[in-house]
This record gives structure tokens, C-alpha cells and sequence, in this order.
């Protein structure tokens, strides 16, 4: 491994929280009053809002990351589930048929958008963002490792400079992007890769990256630098991204179909192999389609594993369960979705379960040849998600449950995608940079979903999922058993229903070994609960994870608020039951075993945080005289940086730093701050 610039990082300032509200309406009409999140204005300062004055969608035109939209949660059903019920298991799991292949705790991960690397992770290898740190942080130290993909639309038609202006590794141009969805060319420099290392000598992140795939003139560049900077870092590089969708783009010819894309394959690894410059051949993945244009089986009716299974480390598909795009793409074939009439599909059991489906063949056949199957870019709905859905308590709900039923149906890992500041999905976002001086990052409900999994699924890589039904399969509460080497260890429960007046939380009675199983009773003494929770499904901020937080809209440095609680609860050994309490909404982690107990009990968490912060409101302060004497530039020299391949926003800057210096001052959107490597 060659020498990395040292890694230096950057951060935010905090502020203060103020609520604004204003009324919408939702499923059934007029609603409560909805507050906007924090700020001294119901949008971020260059935004505008406007509400539609009918019942139906409210309309809102600021950035989507902070939008205000809220929807009335579904109705309890009549009958409503039950609220009691019980639940057995074996504590050997020999004895349950049907457990999923063993899973890693870095099953949930994350994708990231090539062209907006410089937004979420850092400006340059020298000047890491702090609470990308901070949140990754979070999820290594509970699963061991974090694994990120940096690609997507704009990997295929990235190719690599040794330098930009200004001291740039991420360019843009949007005047020559042909894709309907308007993704940009980029240019990309190796700072980008030492970036990602110097991220790496910090956080346990392991990188999936993205090599082009536009046309055959084949540029390796990206794979021969990244192996040679990141090194065992690198998991793998993704050829073709939706190449089920090339056609429909533009990008190839009409009729172009799983033939053609086999003999483009085929070309792209002859050149792959003959380059000297690639040392490992064998980490490719593919096929990576969408599932909107090709079915996997029409690609793997080609031979395309049988031929190529030299140079694939894993196959891979894409997929979300809706699409946002008409409202940024109109198209008269794909009419605008109404998130009202979408809403009770994310709290719902069945959601996970259809996604699925189309996929159990695949992951059959993915075991036969010996290759991991990974859902390698999802999330709520393409193109952004939904504003109240993707955005809300329902979408870490449904996180959770989706992602471990992909890891019962033997997916290996999913990744869980971000976009820029104009989308609604994000598991966190940078603030706007115009406002960046007051305004912190916001965390994406979704992120609670990860570390959830990475708790469900610990850091031994030898969990096994079974989706137990419970609640005669009620699809308003679903239950998961989770099995780490070959014994019962975890259960997770999940309950989609909102009442506040608890009548719909539910109790679950676990017994665990038994007559039924032909095996001695097995319930411990009590057990620990962790509780996912907030007070309504369409909840945006207030949300916490065993008593903590990490802060709602323009609230977050991804650190901890607040006190952890984890729960003990006295079980009935004499009976052998276990006695769980699901709030309505919510989501419990019971831990069984010895090992899954002691686990429970977080660790230290690295964080990372500036040493010192110049601007004097919601700050520390600083003596004047180590700016004179620092290296830090001025703010006017500030470059403008974009955002996602859908809907990016590009009022942004990013300040470049000089490769392997020690410390620097970094002036981001008017906020000095002397940064030293941690």
C-alpha cells in the first residue's frame, strides 16, 4: 500500500432547535398541526413551501430532505391483531427448518451516489466530514465492519483525470449528460480513492466501487487505482448498473437485450484480463439489473454465471418497491404516485415479502454456483422516495423488516442507497451548505434500521434469520428468530400499528425449547430489549434507538443524545416464557443468550469531532491567534459541489485542501475550524 495523505476532518457547528408548524392534510382530510423541524423557517432558507388548500398532497417545493409533508398514520383495522399471543422456538437450530444462510453483521449497508461523494464523505482525502465518521462509527463498532458502495448512474460514464481545477476530484458536467434521468459525466481524480482510504484508517469501512460501462472503449482506471490504494479495503468493482435499462435510456440501441449484454460482457473481460495494471481478476459484480427491463433469469439463461464465473466475486441485482420519477420526469406511461394511497404498503409485512419473491429462485441458484447474491442498491422508492413516507418512522419500520427478510431469503448484504439533498430517502444528510453555519446534518430514519440489523445480526458472521409469522402471520406484526452458531440468540419484533393509547401495543410470550421441540426447557433467567420507537409511524424526528437519539432535521453530528436504556426482563423459568411488550408503533430486539446479552452492552464508539470551532454563536471559541498563524483559505475562493443523479441540487461548495499537511483551518459556508488529524 502506497502512503495516504493524512486524514484530516471537518464538522458542522450546532444549533439551535425551533419548531414552526402549519396544517396539511392526510389520508382522511384536514390533519393535526405538523411541525416543519428545526430553523428559524419552515424550509431551508433558500426554499420555499406552498400547501395545497384542497384535501390531497400538500406541495412542497423546498429541498426534499427537509420537506414537512406528514400523513395521518392508517387506521387501526377491524378487527384489529391480537395483542396477545405466544411464540416457540427451538434453541437448537437444527431443530427449525428453514433458517437463511449465515448472514454478516455488515449485511445492511450503504450505496452511495459517485457525484455526490464529496457531499456525504469529504472534500478532499485531507478533509473528511466529521459526521459521516461519526455515523459509520456507529454501525462498525456493533457489526465489526461497514460496507459502501460509490457508484450508481454516474459510475458508467465516469473516467478518471489525474487532476482538476482548483484541486477538485469530483467534476461534473450535466450539458452533456444524456440520460433521461439527468445524471451528469463526471470526472473523477485518484483523491477520491485516498480519500476512501484515509476514510477506511479511520472507520472499519470496507468499498464497493463502480467502473464504467457506457461504451467499449473499456477505461480501467478506476479498478487499477483503486486496488492499488485501497487495497484489502476494496471488495469489489460493479461492471454495468441497470443494464436492463440501457436500452430505455438511450444508451443502447432499442432492440438491445441479455444477448447483447452477454457479448459486451464478454468483451469487457477479455480487456479486463489482459490488463496488467488489474491485479485481482476475480471481483467483479454483476449483473446488477433492475428487474424493470430483465427478469435475472433472462440473464442467467444466457450462461452468463457459467461463463464469466471466473472473474464474478458476487451477482447482483437492484431494486425499489415504487418510483418517484413522474414528479421529475414526467412520462404519460408512469402517471404520478399518490404517497396517500402508498402509505399502508410500507407498514405492512407483505411489502418485504413481495419484494422478495422475484428473487428466491436467484438466491437458490446464487448458493448452487457458490456466489453471494446482493441487493446491491435499494430503498424506499427510486427517484427519492416519497415526502411522509421515506422520510418518517415508517420507512425505519419498514427497513428493518425488509432487510432481514432479504437476509432470510439468502441475500448476502443490501445497500441501502443516499442521494443528494433533493431526495427523501437518505439514511443521514449533509446540511445545505448555504446554511451549514447554523445548521447541523439530518438523520434519515432509515439509518435506525441499520443499526438495528447490525445489532439483530451481531459481529460473529454466523447469524441465521427465520421469519417466524407470528401472530398467525398478522402482516401488522411481524416477528423474526435469529440464530447465531446454532443456537437461539435474538428475536426481533415489529409492530407497524400507531395508537397512542397503548390498546394496540402488543405482548408476545416467547418459549424457548420444550416438549415441542423435544428439548428441556431453555428460557433464561431475563433477557435485554432494546426498543426502536417513536410516537407515530409518520414521526420524522423524534425517534430513538434503546432510549438514544442522534437528532432530528439539521440536529445531528452522528453521536449519541441522551441516556442508552436497555431493558431487563424477568422471564418465567418454571414456565418457560418470556414476556415482551411491543409499543404501537415500534420495534423490540430481545437478547437470549449469554453471548447475545453480553453484546447488548454497547462499547466505546470512536467519534471524531474538530478540535477547535471559530464562529462564536453555538460554538466554542478560539484565540485569534492560531488563525493568524493557520493555513486555513478564504472563503471566497469557495467551488460549488452538486448532488444526486436524481434531482441534484448544486447551491453547494466545497473548499479544497492541500495534500499532507498535519492541520489546516477549513472555512466551510463562513465556519472556520482548525482540524487535526484524530
Amino acid at each position: 500500500m502506497p502512503s495516504m495523505h493524512a486524514p484530516l476532518v471537518a464538522l458542522s457547528c450546532l444549533l439551535a432547535s425551533v419548531r414552526a408548524e402549519v396544517t396539511i392534510y392526510g389520508l382522511t382530510g384536514q390533519t393535526t398541526l405538523a411541525h416543519l423541524g428545526p430553523g428559524s423557517s419552515s424550509a431551508p432558507l433558500s426554499t420555499t413551501t406552498s400547501f395545497a388548500t384542497t384535501p390531497g398532497p400538500p406541495q412542497y417545493t423546498g429541498l426534499a430532505a427537509y420537506n414537512p409533508v406528514y400523513m395521518v398514520p392508517p387506521a387501526i383495522p377491524s378487527p384489529a391483531p391480537a395483542n396477545q399471543f405466544s411464540i416457540g422456538v427451538p434453541s437448537d437450530a437444527q431443530l427449525l427448518p428453514g433458517l437463511s444462510v449465515k448472514q454478516r453483521g455488515s449485511f445492511f449497508g450503504f450505496s452511495i451516489e459517485m457525484s455526490v461523494a464529496n457531499q456525504l464523505i469529504g472534500t478532499s482525502s485531507t478533509n473528511l466530514h466529521v459526521p459521516f465518521l461519526n455515523f459509520m462509527s456507529i454501525i462498525a463498532e456493533k457489526a465489526g465492519e461497514v460496507h459502501v458502495r460509490v457508484g450508481g448512474n454516474t459510475q458508467d460514464t465516469a473516467y478518471m483525470v489525474d487532476s482538476l481545477p482548483d484541486g477538485k476530484f469530483l467534476d461534473k458536467n450535466r450539458e452533456d449528460a444524456s440520460n433521461p434521468t439527468g445524471t451528469p459525466i463526471i470526472a473523477i481524480t485518484p483523491d477520491l480513492l485516498f480519500m476512501l482510504a484515509n476514510v477506511s484508517s479511520l472507520v472499519n469501512i470496507k468499498w464497493y466501487l463502480g467502473i464504467p460501462f457506457n461504451d467499449t472503449n473499456w477505461r480501467f482506471q478506476i479498478a487499477e487505482k483503486s486496488e492499488a490504494i485501497l487495497g484489502d479495503n476494496l471488495l469489489g468493482l460493479q461492471a454495468a448498473n441497470e443494464p436492463d435499462l440501457y436500452a430505455r435510456h438511450g444508451h443502447r440501441p432499442e432492440n438491445w437485450g441479455p444477448e447483447d449484454f452477454f457479448e459486451e460482457f464478454s468483451a469487457m473481460t477479455q480487456a479486463y484480463s489482459s490488463d496488467s495494471q488489474v491485479p485481482v481478476k476475480n471481483n467483479l459484480i454483476a449483473p446488477s439489473v433492475s428487474s424493470s427491463g430483465w427478469t435475472p433469469e433472462q440473464v442467467w439463461d444466457t450462461g452468463f454465471v457459467e461463463a464469466y464465473s471466473d472473474y464474478l466475486q458476487a451477482l447482483a441485482v437492484e431494486h425499489y418497491p415504487s418510483d418517484n420519477c413522474a414528479v421529475i420526469y414526467p412520462d404519460p406511461n408512469n402517471p404520478p404516485k399518490n404517497p396517500l394511497e402508498l402509505l399502508p404498503q410500507y407498514l405492512s409485512h407483505k411489502s418485504g415479502q413481495q419484494l422478495v419473491a422475484p428473487y428466491l429462485n436467484s438466491t437458490a441458484l446464487a448458493q448452487q454456483w457458490g456466489k453471494p447474491f446482493m441487493m446491491f442498491e435499494t430503498n424506499t422508492a427510486s427517484c427519492g422516495g416519497f415526502p411522509g413516507i421515506s422520510d418518517t418512522f415508517t420507512s425505519a419500520l419498514w427497513g428493518v423488516d425488509y432487510a432481514l427478510q432479504m437476509a432470510y431469503s439468502n441475500f448476502t448484504t443490501a445497500l441501502f442507497h443516499f442521494g443528494g439533498q433533493n431526495v427523501s430517502y437518505n439514511p443521514f444528510t449533509a446540511a445545505p451548505t448555504n446554511e451549514s453555519a447554523i445548521h447541523q446534518w439530518t438523520t434519515g430514519p432509515i439509518f435506525y434500521s441499520s443499526i438495528f440489523l447490525a445489532e439483530a445480526l451481531g459481529k460473529t458472521n454466523a447469524s441465521q434469520v427465520k421469519d417466524m409469522l407470528i401472530n398467525d402471520g398478522n402482516e401488522l406484526t411481524p416477528g423474526y428468530a435469529i440464530y447465531e452458531n446454532g443456537q437461539f440468540a435474538r428475536m426481533a419484533l415489529i409492530n407497524y400499528m400507531t395508537d397512542p393509547s397503548g390498546a394496540n401495543d402488543y405482548t408476545a410470550t416467547i418459549y424457548v425449547g420444550g416438549d415441542g421441540f423435544g428439548e428441556p426447557n431453555a428460557a433464561p433467567a431475563s433477557v435485554k430489549v432494546k426498543y426502536l420507537r417513536a410516537p407515530s409511524t409518520s414521526e420524522k424526528d423524534n425517534i430513538t434507538w434503546a432510549g438514544q437519539t442522534l437528532g432530528g432535521r439539521f440536529m445531528a453530528d452522528g453521536r449519541w443524545q441522551g441516556e442508552e436504556s436497555v431493558l431487563t426482563i424477568q422471564c418465567d423459568q418454571a414456565n418457560n416464557a418470556c414476556q415482551i411488550k411491543v409499543p404501537a408503533p415500534g420495534a423490540a430486539l430481545v437478547f437470549f443468550s449469554d453471548a447475545a446479552q453480553a453484546a447488548a452492552a454497547d462499547g466505546p464508539i470512536e467519534t471524531f469531532s474538530t478540535s477547535i470551532i471559530t464562529k462564536s454563536k453555538n460554538t466554542v471559541t478560539i484565540d485569534p491567534s492560531v488563525l493568524a498563524t493557520s493555513n486555513g483559505e478564504s472563503g471566497k475562493d469557495r467551488l460549488h459541489r452538486g448532488g444526486t443523479s436524481y434531482g441534484a441540487e448544486s447551491s453547494g461548495m466545497a473548499a479544497y485542501v492541500a495534500p499532507g499537511i498535519a492541520a489546516l483551518i477549513s472555512v466551510l459556508a463562513g465556519t472556520a475550524m482548525f482540524i487535526r488529524a484524530s
